[in-house]
């Protein structure tokens, strides 16, 4: 055993034993509301709509130019007018994303077309594998890989709660105020392109979050008369709902880009794959780096703003490093399959962990899904992992189980589930848009929703033309009434004195670093690149 892995197991074992000595006083709780979320996660109908969620997760992740988050904030709308409860609706929500990265390798190895973004790195070597004969191979691996590394991000969410539990009781109100100003913060200031431009979009959420009715005063705020804007329901009494908001946000732009590509999505002829169980086994000789691999997408994932594709490329370079093989990129690397797949598949689990302690999602995903957990009345932090923390380990089993159904559907139709990705994308645009209408209008049943989601389609694709985060924006959307109702009742009791309290000063130093450290890297690199006399 070599000097770095004695170091990792050790490690591993130190934080192993602080876990069970923080757990001890939760163990039983935890236990009770484990059996009892796994219980409710296969009681009917949560069962029959994780089903139908793995479902369209599968057409998700196979047709290249939707993605993930599009499909869910598309979903989102009807989970909220067939007024399911927390699990029935995580069941479907959950389910669906869990399963669009696996079967997103599959265009990847096959065609070279990343299903998700977050696939895209799987291409660099399963691809080539797949010209070579090795398809089957390379997503045996994949998928393999991807079970692995889901499993990890699950067991992490479960390992976590006994951690962040006792942090999350000793915060009050203006921890809770900072700590939102702190996700619209990092996630706009990790963005990529310019620091400013994803401030500036976080801020713009919040502008839109205050739209409505003032929840202490009932004072009208920004409505221009307009009855339809006095909002209520999911939004807490903000005039602009999420779900057309998010709809529009999001689908629109891929609309419109799945319009203009045309053609069709597979660009290449695939015949039957063999070799699967190949793949398998080598998942399981290198263990070890799926491991280590999954570990990384989950750390990566709980860091906001990071995400699937970020830690992708991190376990990819990882992988071809440690196997030696740097040298030989592009040329079909089995470890080079492995890392990817697994590290993508573990960076939901991560970037969960954040969400639900702390209301920070960690990526545009766990971002819609919060506004799920603020529609069906449940409160990110205490609430959580306390009263309802049968519920948050309902998600860890949602995330066990699709993936264990989803790998093994894989398996089993790989080469019927290949040719789905010969459909043209221009017939997929007319049930798209028709799902994008319902979605909107089934949020109030009310012609102002369609409006809404025109509106924020149009501002979604100007802020793709000109390279805007859109996920800060709808974050700041999510978060803007928590911060409004957790500043006036910090006001209310602290007045400005909230700003000497010592949890407030660590979140607002973490907040000016986040802010600064990209900027100073920006001004570096743009040093760097000038031209020298």
């Amino acid at each position: 055993m070599t000097g770095n892995r004695r170091l990792t197991w050790l490690a591993i074992l130190v934080v192993l034993g602080l876990w069970i000595y923080l757990a001890q006083d939760m163990a039983a709780e935890i236990g009770s509301a484990s059996v009892k979320g796994l219980l409710r996660v296969f009681a009917w109908p949560a069962f029959g709509y994780l089903l139908l969620g793995n479902l369209i997760g599968f057409a998700v992740g196979m047709l290249p130019g939707l993605g993930g988050p599009v499909t869910m904030a598309l979903m989102l709308g009807f989970a909220f007018q067939l007024k399911m409860d927390a699990v029935e609706a995580f069941s479907f929500l959950l389910g669906m994303m869990a399963v669009t990265a696996t079967t997103g390798d599959i265009t990847s190895v096959l065609f070279g077309i990343p299903g998700e973004g977050s696939t895209a790195s799987t291409i660099v070597e399963g691809h080539p594998m797949a010209k070579k004969g090795e398809a089957g191979r390379a997503l045996g691996a994949s998928l393999m890989s991807s079970l692995m590394g889901a499993l990890v991000g699950a067991c992490a969410i479960a390992i976590a709660i006994p951690i962040v539990t006792p942090l999350v009781l000793s915060l009050g109100t203006p921890e809770f105020f900072m700590l939102t100003v702190a996700g619209v913060t990092f996630v706009g200031a990790l963005s990529g392109g310019s620091v400013v431009k994803g401030l500036a979009a976080g801020g713009l959420g919040f502008m839109f979050s205050l739209v409505g009715l003032d929840l202490q005063t009932a004072t009208e705020r920004f409505t221009f008369g307009l009855i339809y804007l006095w909002g209520g329901g999911e939004t807490g009494g903000a005039g602009i709902g999420l779900v057309p908001a998010t709809v529009g946000l999001f689908a629109i732009p891929e609309i419109v880009d799945l319009a203009t590509k045309g053609g069709s999505i597979a660009q290449a002829h695939v015949g039957r794959l063999g070799g699967v169980l190949e793949g398998v086994k080598d998942a399981l000789r290198h263990w070890w780096l799926v491991i280590r691999c999954s570990a990384m997408g989950t750390y990566i994932g709980i860091i906001p703003g990071m995400g699937g594709p970020v830690s992708q490329w991190v376990a990819y370079a990882h992988a071809m490093q440690s196997a030696g093989k740097q040298d030989q990129v592009g040329t079909g690397v089995i470890e080079g399959v492995l890392g990817p797949g697994a590290a993508n598949n573990s960076t939901l689990g991560g970037a969960l962990i954040p969400t639900i302690a702390f209301g920070i999602p960690g990526n545009v995903t766990t971002a819609i899904l919060l506004g799920a957990f603020l529609i069906l009345g449940l409160r990110p932090g205490t609430s959580m992992l306390t009263k309802d923390l049968d519920v948050t380990l309902s998600l860890v089993w949602v995330l066990v189980v699709s993936n264990v159904i989803t790998v093994s559907v894989c398996f089993l139709f790989l080469n019927q589930l290949a040719r789905l990705t010969r459909i043209k994308g221009t017939l997929l645009i007319p049930p798209l848009l028709l799902f994008i209408y319902l979605g909107s209008y089934t949020h109030s049943n009310s012609i102002g929703d369609i409006v809404i989601t025109l509106i924020f389609g149009a501002l979604g694709w100007l802020m793709v033309m000109f390279d805007w985060s859109r996920p800060a924006l709808l974050l700041g959307l999510v978060l803007g009434r928590l911060a409004d109702n957790y500043l006036w009742i910090t006001y209310s009791r602290y007045e400005f004195g909230f700003l000497a309290r010592p949890g407030v000063l660590i979140i607002l130093g973490i907040i000016i670093v986040s802010i600064a450290y990209p900027l100073i890297s920006q001004r570096r690199r743009a040093r760097a690149a000038e031209p020298r006399p």
